[in-house]
């Protein structure tokens, strides 16, 4: 019960997608009626053509010649019809899931974070595309045959009827036989094909996982397990979906075994009467027409049940997607929010708490006031939460207790694009796009001059290695800048940022990633780029950190030290221990 109810609740769903192209639906409907009353008209043409081929060398040629001509016509009007049908029904579809791709886009923009890094991202592309593309063709395929098919039935058996009434109600007594075997098969497909799509999603983030990290996969020598591990999803995959085409395709046979045994006693019982009561109760022509009637009438159930196999894939396809859809999203902007233009870069903490997981505290009670224009390092052991609080200074999360305030007013009254408008950032993970080199440094200011592009590649240190590329610019560089260095990628990714220069700055790990001589550079660009603007830096490297105003010292979830780098050290606390510990390190490499 409970799935019937989710099928129907998902069936009227899609159904409110179509409402906005009920005009158009209307039309594909008129047409349908259209090309089936001339498909049912064809027929009896043809009963009385053969009505008049009285015998052998015996053929009326002049009531034939109307007919024919007739029949022509007839069949123009159908193909026409037909054609001007299927193109309204692949426009309905592909609007709408147009319609549908760009909604849930946009609702994936809306998303927490939280949503995001606890979902696989091949599982949300996965309903985006190819549930989506899913949907689409069960919509395809429902708007072509399920239209015809209905209007084919009803339009048949009043042809029928009009005929013999008796042989008529034969056709309609065998009926329920294959409508029943189509409900039965149907019933269980709808499991399988949901199964499918899930095992597909699976198998979507495997890849995505495996080839997106390739070279690891390779250097860690893992090459084995990715074979195992895909394999296991491949055939579960390979099992779930013969499972599922294989009682989907009992359909279209069972069906057309019961529709067999309806055309068989119509022309058994049709060639009684035709011998019976002669030509004035049911002519040869008649039967003839009866019997193309009865395929007719019997065929729509064939596509039916074809429609209705193919529509238990689509809604759960599109079960997925919805599902994707009532994910509720992050906590809109309030009604008043303030757009903060020009920050003066007044950042404060306020016993600030916060955990991923409620069950385990990650952020305790931080407190922390950082003045225009102060260059605030974070420093700590892996997992210390220093990352944690970047996300926080960036409302990508929101604080569980306590606040964070810009120039004095609270981050939650304040438009999350407007507060994250006024941050620069450089993370130690780069992104870049498939595009050109220049498209890439002008992502946050699309429409900045070459000039000003050259000036912040100049200025991040990015200009010598641009300049020697091929087609310097304009070259057009692979999916996340597979064809530059991870060094290149983090110079662009600065480059971005010097751009844009907004008035307060987040640099985590930026240097990560550079040769100690580039880093150098990057440093002076670094102290060019924070003159008079707030900015935080978060660093393992102590080295890059010593001329911060203050350093934050972190662990566990608390700042337990903070002050200048000779004020830490002086301390001999744990900075102190951190510090020289590193340095150690970096002369045992050395």
């Amino acid at each position: 019960m409970k799935k019937k109810n989710e099928n129907g609740a998902t069936l009227l769903r899609v159904v409110v997608l179509l409402k906005r192209y009920m005009g158009l639906l209307l039309l594909s409907l008129l047409f349908a009626v259209i090309t089936v009353i001339t498909t049912l008209y064809a027929p009896v043409l043809t009963g009385r053509a053969i009505d008049n081929v009285i015998g052998t060398g015996k053929v009326d040629f002049t009531a034939m010649k109307p007919i024919l001509i007739r029949f022509l016509v007839v069949v123009g009007i159908m193909a026409a019809s037909n054609w001007v049908m299927n193109l309204l029904n692949n426009r309905i579809a592909y609007h709408v899931v147009c319609d549908l791709r760009t909604k849930v886009y946009a609702h994936v923009q809306q998303l927490p974070l939280s949503y995001l890094d606890s979902h696989p991202n091949g599982d949300t592309l996965s309903r985006i595309v190819t549930d989506i593309d899913q949907l689409a063709d069960g919509l395809l395929m429902g708007f072509s045959q399920l239209f015809t098919g209905v209007v084919t039935i009803l339009a048949t058996l009043g042809f029928m009827l009009s005929i013999h009434v008796k042989i008529a109600l034969l056709v309609v007594i065998l009926t329920p036989v294959s409508l029943f075997v189509a409900a039965f098969i149907a019933k269980r497909t709808y499991s399988m094909f949901r199964a499918q799509s899930q095992v597909r999603a699976e198998m979507t983030s495997l890849v995505e996982e495996l080839v997106g990290n390739q070279k690891v996969v390779t250097a860690f020598g893992y090459e084995a397990t990715a074979k195992e591990r895909f394999y296991d999803v491949n055939h579960r995959l390979k099992d779930v979906g013969i499972r599922a085409v294989f009682f989907s395709s009992l359909t279209n046979p069972c069906t057309r075994f019961v529709n067999g045994l309806v055309y068989t006693g119509v022309g058994v019982f049709g060639g009684f009467v035709a011998l019976i009561g002669g030509p004035a109760v049911l002519s040869i022509g008649q039967l003839s027409c009866f019997l193309s009637y009865a395929n007719q009438y019997t065929k729509p159930f064939n596509e039916i049940s074809s429609v209705i196999t193919e529509l238990q894939n689509a809604l759960a396809s599109a079960k997925r997607v919805f599902d994707l859809l009532d994910e509720e999203v992050q906590t809109p902007d309030k009604e008043n929010a303030l757009v903060l233009k020009d920050a003066k870069g007044t950042v404060s903490l306020q016993h600030v708490a916060f955990s991923y997981v409620p069950e385990v505290p990650l952020l305790k009670d931080v407190t922390l006031l950082v003045k225009p224009g102060q260059r605030v390092a974070i420093v700590g052991p892996t997992g210390c939460g220093k990352t944690t609080l970047i996300n926080l200074l960036m409302r990508f999360y929101d604080v569980n207790r306590g606040a964070i305030t810009v120039d004095g007013t609270d981050i939650r009254d304040i438009t999350r694009a407007s507060l994250r408008e006024n941050y620069g950032m450089v993370l130690q993970e780069t992104w870049l796009k498939s595009g050109t080199i220049a498209e890439n440094i002008a992502y946050g200011r699309p429409e900045a001059t070459m000039e000003e592009i050259i000036e912040a590649a100049k200025a991040s240190y990015a200009h010598n290695f641009i300049r020697r590329m091929s087609d310097g610019y304009e070259t057009v560089i692979a999916e996340d800048g597979g064809n530059l260095s991870q060094g290149q990628k983090q110079l662009l990714c600065i480059a971005r940022v010097m751009l844009c220069l907004p008035p307060m700055l987040i640099l985590d790990e930026a240097t990560s990633s550079i040769d100690t001589r580039m880093e150098v550079r990057i440093q002076r660009a670094f102290h060019k780029m924070m003159q008079g603007r707030t900015s935080f830096i978060v660093a393992h490297r102590l080295s890059t950190i010593r001329e911060a105003d203050v350093i934050l010292v972190m662990k566990d979830g608390d700042i337990i030290e903070q002050g200048t780098h000779e004020e830490l050290l002086a301390k001999g606390g744990f900075y102190h221990d951190l510090y020289y510990s590193g340095q150690s390190k970096q002369e045992d490499c050395e």
